[in-house]
This record gives C-alpha cells, structure tokens and sequence, in this order.
C-alpha cells in the first residue's frame, strides 16, 4: 500500500506534558477497570491502556482512543508522549497496584503515519517487570507506520536547458524534479551509502547507474603497483579500464561513483570515482583502495550519474542544488514518494520486558530497531522495509526475540543477535523465529545475513530467507541453534560464499545445524558458491538431518576438525560433500598466528570448557593443522556428484553408512515434503533417523495468520 495522500502525525509536538495527577487508586470489586482520580485510565482485565492517535494531543490523558466531542481529551498524538505518561506512573501508587495483580501496560497506536523526526528512545527507566510487561502496540486490524523520512511532493517537468541536454533525449519528457531544500532537508549523506534514499509506492528506487542491470568488467589494470595472492594477479592501485564509449556522456557529471567486486567474487566495496580518461578508456578511483586490490575480468558498475537517469525507477539527487530527479514508474498521482532523513527509529539501552507489536518500520538511513542490553524484550509481528541498514540489532543482554516478522529491502542484513559470555560458557538465549527474510543487502552486498549470531547460545529457527547477494545466515562464538529454517536464491551475486557460513576458529564450537532446507543455491554466473560452509579450519559443529537440493558444495569442511556431518539428504548437489586439509598447505601460516592467538584467548583447559570440548584440551600437541576427528555418516546421497574430499584430508575423516545413489525412492524438489522417505524406507535400516521435514519453514501462530504463497513469493 502506497503512503496515504493526506499524513497524519507528523513530528509530535515540542511540548510533551501529560496531566497526570495521581492522588488516589481504587479498585471497584466486581469490576475490571482501575479509576485513578485526577485523569481517570481505564484498564482491561491484563492492565493499562493508554491510546495513542494521529488526531491525538500529549496534552490529553490517553484514556480514549479518540477525541471527546469537546475537544478536551483524548488519545496521546506521540511514541514519546506515551513513554513519559508511563514514566509518571511508574512514579506513582499506580505501578505498585499493578504488580499486585500481575497486570501490564499496553500503548495501543491507531492506524496512520507516524512520521518520526527523531529516533523514539527507551532507557532502564521505561522498562517493565517480568509480572508487568510494557507493550506498544498497532491497534488491532489497523496499518500504522512508523516512517523515518518525509513525503516528497511539488514535482515538476524539468525546464532547465542545461539539464535536459544531460539526459537522454527519451528520458527528458518523463522526468520529474523536486526541491528537497524547500522541505528544510540538507543533510543529504553520501552518495555511496548510508546517505539520503528515494522510495515510491513503498518499494526502494534505483540510483541512476550504468548499465541498469548487471556489469561491466575489467579489461586492463594500468595502477603500476602488482599484487599476488597465491598466484592470483592483480594491481593494488584502484586504476582500470573499460571496454566501450558510454562514459563520454558523464563529461559534466562530478559526483561519479563505481561500485564492484574488484579482486574476490566475495569481497566488494563503492568507491567515489577520481578521474575518467575517456579517450584511453581508463577510470581511476579515489583512495582508500579496495583492501585486496583490483583484478582483470572482474566486475563493476556506475552509478550516481544524471546521464544515466534512463528507465522508469531511477533517481538522481544533485547535493548541491538539493533538486532530486526523479523517473516515476507510475502515476505520482496514485502513489506517493519519500525520502529517508532519520539514522536509526527505535533505540532501546537496557531496557527489559518491553514489547514492540504490528508496526511498519520504513524510511530510515540506518536502522529499524537498536536494542542494547536488556532482557526478555520482544519485537512481534512487525514489518521492517526500505531501510538502509539492519532491520534489528540486538548487543548483549538476554532473552530478546524477533519473531513473526517481515524483513524485506534493507540495505544491510536483516536480524543481528549477539550476547553472551564466551568465557564461561554462558548463553544469551536471544532468538529469530518464524520470520520471512527476502531481498536484503541493496547496499553493503556481503557479509551482511538475514540472520546473524554471535557470542553463546542463541538461535535462529523456522525463517524463510531468499534471494540475497551474499551469505543468508552467519554464526560466530559457541553453542547456537540453527534448525528448521528454509533458504533458496541465495548468495547468487557472489561466489565463495556460504549460504549459511562461520570461519577461522577452532574455538567457536557447539553449533547444530539441524533440519534445514537450502535449495537453488548456486552463486554468481553458475559458477558455485556453498550451502554450509565452515571455512578456514572452522571445528566442531554438527550438520544434521538438513535438505539438500540443487546446491554445490552442499557441506564445507574447509580443514576444520571435530565437525559431524550426519543424517542429511543431498539430492543434486555438485558436490554434497567438500573436506580439505588446508591448514597443512597454503592456508598453514594461520596456525602460528591468528588460530593460536584464538586458542590462547579462550580457558580451553579449564571448566567448563574442558568437560564440554574435550577435543580442545590436548589440541596444540595433536597436530593442530590437521583435519582430525570429522565424521560423516548416515547421509543420503541421490544424482550430482557425492564425494569432494581431498586426498590430504581422507584419512582423518570417518565415514560410515552412507547410501549413495542406493534407494529407490526418488527424492528432490522445491518443498521439503518431496524428501519424505517412505515408512519402511531402507534407509531406516542402515541406522538413518526421520527428518521432520513437515516442521520445515514458517508456520502460522496469532501474529502470521497466513503463509507466503508460490504467487506471492514470486512477484516479490
């Protein structure tokens, strides 16, 4: 749904004061409302209500959830509003009555935009308790929107000479142009990320780029200063050529930028362009370089020119006379545009037992949610879109979760949880749960997951995650639980990449990968990338019970150790299986440095890390470069290619009671009921365990009434 027309709730008001004059309480036997005299709030029989409208006014009570006939009460008009009138009853006899009886408070927002002028802040001191939860919440059936950004009208045709003949004579009829400086917006970011974003009728536009889809690549390197990884040339210097005349049409553009995969198909960066040579076709960027150099064949494209604004869809902002350009893809009668000014919307600092329900999230630079510290708070049935950064990010604390939520157009990932004690062993139980995760990372391409997990003890589970450039779920630190969720059309932009991926750390131990579906996972032009990749001697994990279908590289064991690969189905996989002895070889000079200063960090040697990791204890004197102690067994196997392993690497693995290409039955398909083995299956004999493939993926609870279905999935 496009932004309403006509906006309610704009910046609330300067003056937050709610009359609230608590002298006595009161509770009527027999019935379920509390009166407190002064300002009377009502109550359900689970607590307090407090009512928030964009016809609202902090000077009201919030009692109503609309305007009383005189106009002199009613509902709050402000997120902040709000949180002060529970601050003042936090400070009153109120609060005590309502431990008493085991009753919360809910802040219920009516449908509308809600445009936020600032990021809404919760500290310690707007927390609930674990018998008095505060919850802020949409008002049931209705849409409300938090919105981080304005809504941009007044568009006109472009009249100015100049710039007409800049644009391509078949786009000048239809471009349009706005002042954004009338609207007070002059902070405008960079144009390279994390600056200013157009988005119409809900969905993100594309800055004006060449060529529109895809890329071009490198022919020449001309920077002069040779590098060598490995036998992979390449030039340190960010100075390059292309192939082709377009860039003569960027003569009078001064804010060029170039953003490619410039010397790994894993590793990309936006650099502001320096200086085009035309007539030698050569473009040279401004430094930093790129870390790892530049590469002959790789690829980039262009973006940020005026001259390129071509196809309906594409913007362009000119920073310095703040006019946006703008080719709409449908009537700017019928939908609406907004730019994004705010950083980040929600930031909570310790804050405990709070709840955010059924809001839209959208339109900021940064972030939806920051969530520093705390525990047991709850991010339910919202939906996070057309950000510039992470939907979520939850450091420290415990026992926060995101569940049942809808996470799409971030510019970054989608859910970061991290907490923890690594040390001792002590876990944060943080969770993302039955959330569908799609299209993320438009701007920061890799190592930006839909789900990320770092410190002890936290868990992703049941999430639909697809179509991504890069990784779909990362994990670092010990003991987390990845199970039951499903990932396809992932890591497609990139190669030597792990839909679901960890690496370089014989510490970081304890993670199950149990009953997961990755399918159609096949990386940048076919060339191949990894379903579970433990890269870089990364030890100590299980893969069980997953699906399998249509991924290379399926299972990665990059020279790890202790790791288990058990009970799986792979169905055309090319292959199923990779293990390697890298740490023996070029990958050894690590061992001496960053995996033994890891090591050290960790009491490896002392409780409880010697009773849960006994294979760690004796480690350094155990030919630690070495693929000991992996296990693959139980495995189905069916078409592709099975086996991967490395010859340096086969006698340390043991395997056992794989069935390769041995069972009648035909497995494989797009749904994990397809890999269901019949009842008497032989497989069952040979010690193979039921995988239960029907708790695969999201499932409906009160928040997701409904599944995505095939039609829905594929017009997103």
């Amino acid at each position: 749904m496009a932004i309403p027309k006509i906006g309610c709730c704009l910046a609330p008001m300067l003056a937050i004061f709610w009359m609230y004059m608590v002298n006595s309480i009161a509770f009527e036997a027999g019935r379920e409302k509390m009166s407190i005299s002064g300002n009377a709030v009502k109550t359900k029989q689970d607590g307090l209500t407090i009512h928030v409208s964009c016809s609202g006014n902090d000077l009201w009570s919030g009692r109503l959830p609309e305007p009383n006939a005189s106009g002199t009460d009613g509902p709050l008009v402000s997120l902040e509003g709000a949180r002060d009138a529970i601050r003042k009853i936090k400070n009153s006899n109120a609060w005590e009555e309502l431990r008493s009886t085991g009753q919360g408070i809910s802040v219920i927002l009516g449908g509308g935009i809600y445009q936020l002028p600032t990021a809404f802040e919760l500290h310690d001191q707007d927390s609930g308790e674990e018998n008095v939860p505060i919850t802020y919440s949409a008002e049931s059936g209705q849409e409300v929107r938090l919105v981080g950004g304005r809504i941009v009208t007044d568009f006109e045709p472009v009249s100015d000479p100049e710039i007409r003949n800049r644009l391509q004579p078949e786009a000048r009829e239809h471009i349009r142009q706005t002042d954004l400086g009338k609207l007070g917006i002059n902070d405008f970011g960079q144009a390279g990320g994390g600056g200013l974003e157009l988005f119409f009728a809900d969905q993100p536009m594309t800055l004006s780029r060449w060529p529109n889809q895809e890329f071009i690549k490198i022919t020449e390197l001309v920077g002069g200063d040779p590098v060598d990884v490995r036998g992979t040339k390449g030039d340190k210097i960010g100075k390059f050529m292309y192939q082709g005349d377009r860039p003569e049409r960027w003569r009078n553009e001064n804010d060029v930028w170039v953003h490619g995969y410039w010397f790994w198909d894993w590793s990309e960066q936006r650099h502001a362009v320096e200086s085009i040579d035309t007539e030698n076709r050569i473009i040279s960027v401004k430094p930093p370089y790129h870390g790892y150099g530049y590469r002959t064949g790789q690829w980039f494209y262009a973006f940020n020119i005026l001259a390129e604004l071509d196809q309906p869809g594409q913007w362009y902002l000119d920073r310095k006379t703040s006019l946006l350009y703008f080719w709409p893809p449908s009537s700017l009668e019928e939908s609406q545009a907004a730019v994004s000014v705010i950083k980040t919307m929600v930031k909570m600092e310790n804050v405990s037992h709070v709840t955010l329900k059924g809001f839209i999230f959208e339109a900021a630079r940064e972030h939806g949610v920051l969530i520093n510290g705390g525990e047991s708070n709850r991010l339910v049935g919202c939906t996070f879109r057309n950000l510039g950064g992470w939907a979520v990010q939850v450091s420290g604390g415990s026992k926060t979760g995101v569940q049942s939520c809808d996470i799409y157009q971030t510019g970054k990932g989608g859910i970061s949880l991290s907490g923890g004690n690594r040390v001792k062993l002590q876990p944060a139980q943080h969770y993302a749960e039955n959330n569908h995760i799609h299209h993320y990372s438009r701007w920061d391409r890799v190592y930006q997951p839909a789900v990320s997990l770092n410190g002890v003890g936290n868990r992703a589970a049941h999430n639909l995650i697809h179509h991504a450039p890069h990784m779909a779920i990362g994990f670092s630190g010990n003991n987390h639980l990845i199970e039951f969720n499903e990932i396809h059309h992932v890591c497609y932009e990139s190669n030597d990449a792990g839909a679901i991926y960890c690496g370089r750390d014989w510490t970081m131990r304890g993670t199950v990968i149990r009953h997961n579906f990755l399918h159609h996972i096949n990386g940048f032009e076919g060339r191949g990338c990894v379903g579970v990749y433990l890269d870089d001697m990364f030890s100590g994990t299980s893969i069980y019970g997953n699906l399998f279908y249509q991924v290379t590289r399926a299972a990665f064991i990059g020279g790890g150790r202790d790791c288990k690969i058990e009970n799986n189905i792979f169905v055309d996989c090319n292959p199923a299986l990779h293990i390697d002895a890298r740490a023996m070889g070029w990958a050894g000079y690590h061992v001496n440095q960053i995996m033994k200063e890891r090591l050290m960090a960790m009491p490896y040697q002392d409780q409880p890390w010697a009773e849960q990791y006994p294979e760690l204890v004796d480690i350094w004197e155990d030919e630690p470069a070495a693929p000991k102690g992996n296990l693959v067994a139980n495995n189905i196997a069916q078409k592709g290619k099975w086996d991967g392993v490395q010859d340096q690497a086969r006698p340390y693995v043991t395997f056992q009671q794989n069935l390769i290409d041995q069972l009648p039955e035909s497995l494989g398909g797009d749904k994990p009921d397809q890999f269901q083995l019949a009842s008497d299956s032989a497989a069952y004999n040979t010690g193979f365990q039921p995988i239960p493939v029907e708790k695969i993926g999201l499932y409906t609870d009160k928040i997701r009434v409904s599944l995505p279905t095939p039609n829905d999935l594929q017009h997103q």
